[in-house]
């Protein structure tokens, strides 16, 4: 029965953390492409640049939910 609990509380500690850590990275890489996309309109002529600065913002905001998921995992196996 214990054991049971215990699995239980590692499920939901899990999906919380997995919920909470990619609401972050979900809201930064959105606004990230909505002011890239305001730059690109404002200055075609940067396009190429904007895309690879955008890309590589994304990238790094993207660690956050990485190192989120990384966690989950260790609360299901510890």
């Amino acid at each position: 029965m214990a054991q049971a609990v215990v699995q239980a509380g590692k499920y939901i500690g899990a999906g919380i953390v997995m919920g909470l850590g990619a609401l972050g990275p979900a809201l930064g890489e959105g606004n990230i492409g909505s002011k890239a996309m305001e730059a690109m309109a404002r200055q075609p002529e940067m396009v190429g640049t904007i895309t690879t600065r955008m890309i590589l913002a994304d990238a790094i905001t993207e660690t956050t939910g990485l190192y989120a998921l990384l966690i989950a995992f260790m609360i299901l196996l510890f």
